[in-house]
């Protein structure tokens, strides 16, 4: 009899697959970028001058989009569309629920006589409506109010999804309730830039530049994600039900020999790859890297910066794109943050700077950031909000999948610090203890001592792939970001804390302006106090050591280990005053998010739980009881024939008894903590679901694996690691 796994490995064993999707070779590389976005360029091409000129007011100063222009771009946007081959529209927007949401909509308009046309209104494209109820609210909108709106964000092109059959006219929207609430993450997101391009240019306006006219937050979301073959895939029901596997021995090689990081990638998935990077270029997606991660099968793509919003929206396109087109090479996408125990697991790692209308990176330091004033009050600023406001980044990353990633010598610890590097540090340190910035450390050249290879110039500082929150050059790299995650609510939280921290460093400047102290003098006073107020928060050592725990926890910062000890920071008053103050967030959408949140966590554990306790009654335990059914006729044979049993053969029954005990045991405890009915707020659900459902899990598992050791190999219903991650 063939179980799940054997079938698989057939499949795999005898499968074909077609890698020549893409045609490089008649198609220009830079033709192809941006062909399906209705960019600036088609907008100027195909527009009136007039509403060309209000359009681009609105998306590069942040002016108020005017109405009138509506009707003007929806035609031209519907003739692009059409030549492109599109026959539908729809309004792209991002729910509560960390995916993408659209409803697709004709261009075709019945006429009298039995005709049609083909239309698309400025009211078409300015606002949808669909099914508000349907979506995760937080209680913003009980189950039988089903109004709610999309409305066109313009800062974010609209562009065409190419399908089999026809295209899809595909418009960037933010999603709002009937009674005004944000539905959405874009909303927010779009909220806090603004309130950051406010302080930022109060800032600015002190050093004398009245050129610029906004700020920006820029990003370039790094994306890990894991390829198996689809065959494992689907001979697996807790990947598919959950993401990850609830049970799976480890393999006898891992990622000990680090033969996988920056290896050669394999051929079909360097197929893979290019044809999502073909993809995502025809939609103005900058995508610049790609290779091997550290973990067996695991992958990395990466962007240029980009307007934290426009790269926000790219990011989520990149996860579409990286699941829709795995299939068609026998793959499965996996953007779990921890798919497989015991081996790396994906994050996202968010590189975000500031950056004027004018092309100035605001956190650009300079060959002597000791004498650049203006950079370093706007990376003390970052410094100052990071140590302030820490919690509310932890919770920006927090949920159960990344909570196993999280602190897993693997991934930054829960602990948010910052890693400034040696040259900036030391410029820092002046400033603290001295009251000014003398000198900056160099980097200087690096001596190889091979005579025909050049002189490396050397940066003044490492970097720390351990740290959380770490300068890498001219941005901060914030690591924590889970893989699965959209960057929208870790973007929104940064931009929020830092607009804080600008808006107070602005005032104390202001006042002594007014005060008649010269500007670099009122910096030198400033900015040591924040600095040694916040410089707790400054690490340059291992953050995964043990150490440094014991050292975090005498600085007195935060070790939210787990989601449900993060999330209650939402609603507390000093949170609910940052948002609101801002305009941000209301407190009822804090109350949303946080209800949202926690259910999530919840369910999470809820829907993993039952689906590990399904496979250890349905397919685990029915294969340890057949493999020990097999051992006990074996040693029942030798009895019979008068042969003295091995006490090796004995002991491997009693072991393998013991142990599916030990299981079954373990999923009775597992069944009863899905079924005991908690009474309390939202954090005792989600402490009953971790110190209970999650405890229960983890040991079913442990009992489950040790099993999958003891099994006969022809026997093991799964597929196993050594398979999934290393047939390729």
């Amino acid at each position: 009899m063939s179980t799940p796994r054997q079938a698989a490995l057939r499949a795999v064993a005898t499968a074909q697959h077609r890698l020549n999707h893409i045609d490089f070779k008649n198609g220009r590389l830079k033709d192809m970028f941006a062909e399906n976005v209705f960019s600036e360029a088609v907008q100027r091409e195909r527009l009136p001058k007039p509403v060309f000129k209000a359009l681009q007011k609105t998306i590069r100063q942040g002016a108020p989009l005017d109405p009138a222009i509506a009707d003007a771009v929806a035609t031209a946007m519907k003739d692009w569309a059409i030549e492109k081959g599109a026959t539908h529209f729809t309004h792209l927007f991002y729910p509560m629920t960390g995916l993408t949401a659209e409803k697709h909509d004709s261009f075709l308009q019945p006429t009298d006589g039995g005709g049609a046309i083909l239309e698309f209104s400025g009211k078409e494209l300015v606002r949808g409506e669909p099914d508000a109820s349907s979506f995760p609210s937080g209680g913003i909108r009980a189950t039988f109010e089903a109004r709610g709106y999309t409305a066109w964000d313009p800062t974010s092109p609209a562009f065409i999804m190419q399908g089999p059959n026809g295209a899809t006219l595909v418009i960037p929207t933010a999603f709002l309730s009937w009674t005004g609430e944000a539905l959405d993450k874009k909303t927010p997101l779009l909220r806090s830039m603004e309130a950051l391009s406010k302080q930022a240019l109060r800032i600015l306006r002190l050093f004398g530049n009245h050129e610029a006219k906004k700020v920006f937050t820029t990003v370039g979301p790094e994306q890990e994600y894991f390829l198996i073959d689809k065959n494992f895939y689907y001979a697996r029901p807790d990947l598919i039900a959950t993401g990850r596997t609830l049970f799976g021995a480890p393999p006898p090689k891992g990622q000990e020999m680090e033969d996988q990081y920056f290896g050669s990638i394999p051929e079909r998935v360097l197929a893979y790859m290019a044809d999502v990077e073909s993809q995502l270029f025809q939609l103005g997606v900058p995508v610049k890297t790609r290779h091997n991660e550290v973990a067996p099968s695991q992958y990395e793509i990466a962007p240029m910066f980009e307007d934290s919003n426009l790269g926000t929206d790219h990011q989520m396109l990149t996860m579409e794109i990286l699941k829709r087109t795995a299939p068609k090479y026998g793959l499965i996408c996996l953007l779990h943050e921890k798919p497989f125990a015991g081996i790396n697991g994906s994050g996202k790692h968010n590189n975000w700077s500031m950056s004027t209308d004018t092309g100035e990176n605001l956190l650009e330091p300079g060959d002597t950031p000791h004498d650049n004033a203006q950079f370093l009050v706007f990376c003390v600023a970052v410094i100052r909000a990071v140590c302030k406001y820490s919690r509310l980044l932890r919770v920006a990353v927090a949920s159960a999948a990344n909570d196993h990633r999280l602190g897993a010598n693997e991934a930054p610890p829960a602990i948010i610090s910052v890693f400034l590097g040696d040259q900036l540090e030391d410029v820092i340190n002046q400033l603290a203890e001295q009251g000014s910035a003398k000198s900056s450390k160099q980097g200087g050249f690096m001596e190889i001592g091979v005579n025909v290879l050049p002189k490396l110039p050397k940066h003044a500082g490492d970097r720390n792939r351990t740290s959380p929150f770490a300068f890498t050059g001219n941005k901060f790299e914030f690591r924590a970001v889970g893989s699965s995650f959209s960057i929208a609510g870790a973007n929104t939280v940064l931009n929020t804390i830092v607009a804080e921290s600008l808006d107070y460093i602005a005032t104390q400047l202001e006042k002594a302006k007014a005060a008649g102290k010269d500007l670099n003098s009122a910096i030198q006073e400033l900015l040591p106090g924040i600095i040694r107020e916040s410089r707790k928060i400054l690490f340059l050592g291992d953050n995964y050591s043990a150490e440094w725990h014991a050292e975090a926890e005498r600085r007195g910062l935060p070790n939210l280990r787990t989601t449900a000890d993060a999330l209650p920071v939402i609603l507390e008053p000093e949170s609910i005053e940052l948002f609101t103050r801002y305009k941000v967030y209301s407190e009822r959408e804090l109350q949303s998010r946080f209800t949202i949140l926690c259910e999530g966590y919840i369910k999470t554990l809820s829907i993993e739980g039952r689906c590990a306790s399904m496979l250890a009654r349905t397919m685990i335990l029915p294969a340890a009881l057949r493999y020990q059914g097999q051992v006990a006729q074996s040693i029942h044979a030798l009895q019979s024939a008068g042969a003295k049993v091995p006490a090796s053969q004995l002991e491997l029954l009693n072991k393998l008894t013991a142990t599916i005990e030990a299981f079954q045991t373990a999923n009775d405890k597992l069944d009863a903590a899905l079924n005991y009915h908690v009474e309390g707020d939202p954090v005792s659900h989600m402490k009953h679901a971790r110190d209970h459902v999650l405890a229960a899990m983890n040991e079913l598992r442990k009992h489950g694996d040790a099993l999958e050791l003891l099994v006969a190999d022809d026997l093991w219903p799964l597929p196993t690691y050594r398979e999934m991650l290393f047939i390729k």
